[in-house]
């Protein structure tokens, strides 16, 4: 990343664990220099698959033999299949509130590339998660949002995945690249599925896609997909991104589905940079898989056509002004403030409209279409509050943000 300061380049603190011991060649792939410092040059991971280049995963990388593969806690039944679409879907949740604040935290007309990046992962992941609720409704589940348990207090793990993740509502800088990198990190070659406590989210998906090909062996096609094909969701407001929202009614728009949502992530292949879809904001090339745009962000160069992970990004130059974005205090709760402060009442009114939004998402995935519309309308308050609370001194040093804790629909205004 490219600071402008006036005291040259800023510093990062560490404040995540160690990743599982997969990832951590990955990790020391990416050195911090003798200072402490960002690396001056990128030096890249090389991650490759093994196998029959015309046999392909859900991610388009090569066959790994994934019906044979032993998996992390396999799915076999309907109900396991059933219970890990709902763990994607609280998982495709949990990374919006660290994206949010993320972006919330940037002065638009002074960083306009962070926003441009972080607002189309944002995007993106709101996509993932309408992908995972239409997985739900095909195979006959019933995708919940609206739950105390989905909004955990920060920090917090992804759901059932591995403990050493965890999530933090922070404002952009080093510590929020850091951990967007460790939470979109691709697979390493030989990592298997994990249907529990994964490591990757790649690992996860694997693991379902699994689940679905033995099932779809074992019962049939039709008795696994045998949810209402009315209650599929194809229509959203995903102007920031050329990813689609498809209806899933059997095992081939299934792993399409899937696809989607680990490209965007990871890369066609794990390690690739770019995904399959056309860049919006730069229709001369394909989009920039989400770990890469924040390696971008982190290096201070955008990759182009012709670069890989050998290479690193040789693109323009991407700039970051620490002065344009605001200092929200790291982790904030509504407990940090008494009844009746004005920070706590307009934290509070954000965590009213926020799981509003989640009952009008979890009402558009179970039946009533139209709720979508009338979550953008809450998607406009959601910013309005936040960009009230990042404007607010809270101490010193820092502003005030919004808490993301839950509340119960008769204390909703």
């Amino acid at each position: 990343m490219t600071w402008i300061t006036r005291t040259g380049l800023a510093k990062p603190s560490r404040i995540l664990r160690p990743p599982g011991p997969r990832l951590q060649a990955a990790v020391e792939a990416f050195p911090m220099d003798g200072n402490g410092g960002w690396p001056t040059t990128a030096t890249a991971v090389v991650l490759t698959r093994v196998g029959d280049p015309s046999e392909k995963t859900l991610n388009n990388s090569p066959q790994l033999n994934i019906d044979e593969t032993p998996a992390k806690a396999p799915i076999t039944t309907l109900e396991s299949l059933r219970e890990h679409l709902q763990w994607a879907i609280e998982l495709e949740h949990a990374t919006l509130p660290p994206y949010l604040c993320a972006l919330y935290s940037l002065d638009p007309q002074r960083n306009p590339d962070a926003v441009q990046a972080v607002s189309g992962v944002f995007v993106e992941e709101m996509l993932h998660l309408a992908l995972a609720a239409n997985l739900l409704n095909a195979v006959g589940g019933q995708p919940v949002l609206d739950a105390p348990h989905m909004l955990p207090v920060h920090p917090r793990a992804l759901p059932h995945g591995d403990r050493s993740m965890q999530l933090s509502l922070l404002p952009f800088g080093p510590d929020a690249l850091e951990m967007f990198l460790r939470l979109e990190q691709p697979a390493l070659p030989d990592a298997g599925p994990e249907g529990d406590d994964y490591e990757t989210i790649g690992q996860f998906y694997d693991a379902i896609e699994q689940g679905l090909r033995h099932l779809c062996a074992e019962l049939g096609e039709q008795k696994v997909f045998s949810g209402d094909p009315a209650r599929q969701v194809t229509a959203g407001p995903f102007g920031h991104t050329s990813g689609k929202l498809t209806a899933v009614t059997d095992l081939a728009s299934a792993l399409a589905a899937m696809q989607e949502i680990v490209e965007q992530g990871e890369g066609t292949e794990r390690g690739a940079v770019w995904d399959s879809d056309q860049d919006v904001f730069h229709p001369e090339r394909h989009e920039v898989s989400h770990y890469y745009r924040f390696l971008e962000l982190k290096l201070g160069r955008r990759y182009q056509p012709g670069d890989t992970p050998q290479t690193g990004p040789t693109g323009e130059p991407v700039v970051v002004d620490p002065e344009g974005i605001y200092p929200m205090r790291p982790n904030p709760r509504l407990e940090d403030h008494p009844v009746g402060d004005p920070i706590r009442s307009v934290q509070t009114q954000f965590n009213q409209a926020y799981c509003t939004l989640l009952q009008q998402l979890e009402q558009t995935f179970n039946g009533v279409p139209q709720a979508l519309g009338a979550s953008m309308g809450t998607m406009y308050m959601l910013k309005g509050k936040a960009q009230s609370l990042l404007q607010t001194l809270d101490g010193d040093e820092n502003t005030a943000g919004p808490t993301f804790q839950y509340v119960t629909p008769e204390l909703r205004s």
